[in-house]
């Protein structure tokens, strides 16, 4: 996925509020107009919400075949209901969500001593586990790059040195991060 102009994260941030304002509200969400080449080639999208700078849910999708604005758009709708740790949103809370929305790169195989904290993503799959983590968790908890994929193993339901069985693959990812605030106009002095 290339680079992303303002105006196109701009767009992704309006389809991800109007999707989550109608899944907490129980309706469809409204038609959008996404005239944008770039957001309808496939990609992948993790859409974050928080609530007084809590974590509210997050909920993701790896790259596949489907547009890049369709996924922020379902996982913006998913995440209000069907982060199995948190209740749903609901109407009032909607004035106090932030939403942060980060585009997936394609994933890559990377060795353990090449993952870059805070720059990389993780995906630690095997067999039927599999777990992954953004770029943001890493820098957020100060992890090393061998602390990151042991997180990233247990968050597959993996024993946290996992990585170095054989079949367990390990990708990377980066991602373009940007939320509703980066957008917002700042008051005139």
């Amino acid at each position: 996925m290339c680079s992303l102009a303002e105006s196109e994260k701009k767009l992704l941030l309006q389809v991800a509020r109007q999707a989550l304002v109608a899944a907490a509200e129980h309706r469809p969400p409204d038609k959008f107009i996404r005239d944008s080449v770039l957001l309808n080639q496939p990609g992948g999208a993790f859409v974050t919400i928080t609530r007084s700078g809590r974590l509210r849910g997050c909920i993701g999708q790896l790259p596949s075949g489907i547009p890049l604005v369709n996924v922020v758009e379902h996982c913006a709708r998913a995440v209000a209901s069907e982060d199995p740790r948190f209740p749903p949103v609901l109407p009032y809370e909607l004035a106090e969500i932030e939403i942060e929305i980060s585009v997936l790169s394609p994933l890559s195989d990377i060795r353990p001593e090449a993952i870059e904290p805070g720059k990389h993503g993780l995906f630690v799959s095997s067999g039927n586990y599999r777990g992954i983590l953004l770029p943001q968790v890493a820098a957020q908890f100060r992890w090393n790059g061998i602390r990151f994929l042991e997180a990233t193993c247990e968050k597959a339901g993996l024993p946290r040195d996992a990585w170095k069985q054989p079949g367990t693959r390990v990708h990377a990812f980066t991602a373009q991060v940007f939320t509703e605030s980066e957008f917002r106009e700042q008051p005139k002095a």
